[in-house]
């Protein structure tokens, strides 16, 4: 894809159908070419920055539809150049009509993310910010719109400039040295160099391991809700959902496929996977089942194990499973309504016993799950890392770092100091865009919706 940054482009900010529809118009002739099919007390060339305006857009002598028609002026708009924003009826018929005299006027329709894009390259906003854009249109919870807006506004952007200020500090004084090694003198105190190194890697390592939670809470918490057959897994799934989603029968091996509902707690997205219990089987098709749950427990954030057997406990039960990395299990242990004696709390997991038929030990459930994905400094407007794009580049950056310490460690020659220290500069600008490429901007770009 290629984009003319010259060109008036014009596309639907808001879909037709409904009430209203808004449609956008921005480039250095997007005042004039909207003067040219509207009709209002006066010309919109004349009008003021940041004002609206009745009128109506004119087919010829034909009224195509009244509208209200707001005008930005460059610098101070979204994109930082001057935009016309169309507020029209939101029938297809009207939006379709309206953009074609745009386009008989002398605009083109925009890309994909193409006023965002112009936005990043006026300078309005860094690369981190304008993918935000795209993630706070996407977000379907309390939790991801938290981590997106606090990375829209620039907090993440000023974490990311202050790491990257101080490591070009750095590199600075290390090629001064460089501009006078005959005289072997040293600008950068290597004890001072040494701990600022390991400060900016902890600040690093910070940021990268918020990922997880990160990515989490935008994409939705993943638990998998496994067990043999017959311990109440889809029971719980139902009880969750407030329906009945997956079916319960008191034979062995009804559910062969995994089934997943997403429910809202405390603001975050849970995506809860009911799946087929784990045995011995010489079925083919219940083989198939056990397969995707064990699929299904690898991806999963959390892990709900369900079992009806007081004496059990999860490491026998997961014997040859290998837990994935920042994993969180829970003995969950079912059919409460049914036992008198007491339970024996696994030594290992917490151990969580309810009756989802009663509802006896739900809450105490739901407890559980909102502190193993625990979104409140999300919500305080804490940096944390949700894109992946920005996660590798943050380990590429960590591993430079981690290469640059062990020089400085071992006295590696300053030049070879300073390309460590750049590699580290190098990735933490990809994030942000100080350093960027066509093919990383169209493949970010491409993923918006025509309108932004």
């Amino acid at each position: 894809m290629i984009f003319d940054d010259h060109d008036t482009i014009v596309a639907p900010a808001t879909p037709a159908g409904g009430a209203l529809c808004l449609i956008r118009l921005s480039g250095s002739r997007a005042i004039e070419l909207c003067d040219s099919i509207f009709r209002g007390r006066r010309a919109l060339s004349e009008a003021a920055a940041a004002t609206a305006h009745y009128g109506y857009i004119m087919d010829g002598e034909e009224v195509a539809d009244d509208v209200v028609v707001t005008i930005f002026r460059a610098p101070h708009s979204y994109t930082g150049e001057d935009t016309v924003e169309v507020s029209t009826h939101g029938s297809r018929y009207v939006v379709e009509r309206i953009l074609g005299l745009f386009i008989k006027a002398g605009t083109r329709m925009a890309e994909a993310g193409e006023f965002t894009r112009r936005a990043y390259l006026a300078g309005r906003m860094d690369l981190s910010q304008a993918e935000a854009v795209a993630d706070i249109i996407a977000a379907d919870s309390r939790a991801a719109y938290a981590v997106a807006s606090t990375q829209m506004r620039g907090g993440y952007s000023s974490t990311l400039a202050n790491l990257r200020e101080r490591l070009v500090q750095i590199v600075s004084l290390l090629e001064l040295e460089l501009d006078f090694s005959e005289e072997d003198v040293e600008f950068a105190d290597r004890a001072e160099l040494k701990s600022l190194l390991a400060e900016l890697g902890s600040a690093i390592t910070t940021l990268s391991d918020s990922f997880a939670l990160g990515n989490a809470l935008k994409q939705g918490v993943t638990v998998a809700i496994a067990g043999r057959p017959n311990v109440g897994k889809s029971t719980l799934l139902n009880a969750l959902a407030e329906e009945d989603r997956a079916m319960v029968s008191a034979i062995a091996g009804t559910t062969r496929d995994t089934v997943e509902v997403v429910k809202n707690l405390g603001g975050v997205n849970y995506r809860f996977i009911d799946t087929a219990g784990l045995h011995d089987s010489a079925d083919e098709l219940e083989r198939m089942g056990i397969e995707r749950t064990t699929e299904a427990m690898r991806r999963a954030m959390i892990i709900l194990w369900l079992t009806d057997d007081p004496d059990s406990n999860v490491a026998d039960d997961l014997a040859g499973y290998e837990v994935q990395e920042g994993q969180k299990i829970y003995r969950v242990l079912t059919k409460a309504d049914l036992r008198e004696r007491d339970v024996v709390k696994d030594v290992v997991v917490p151990t969580i016993v309810i009756s989802a038929k009663t509802g006896s030990g739900m809450a105490e459930l739901q407890r559980q799950l909102l502190l193993a994905a625990d979104a409140t400094a999300a919500y305080a407007g804490d940096v944390i890392v949700s894109n992946r794009r920005h996660y590798d580049a943050l380990c590429q950056a960590n591993e430079a770092l981690t290469a640059a310490i062990a020089g400085l460690r071992t006295g590696i020659p300053t030049d070879l100091l300073s390309e460590d220290i750049r590699q580290v500069v190098h990735h933490i600008g990809t994030i942000t865009g100080e350093i960027s490429s066509d093919d990383i901007l169209h493949s970010i770009f491409a993923n918006f919706c025509i309108g932004k």
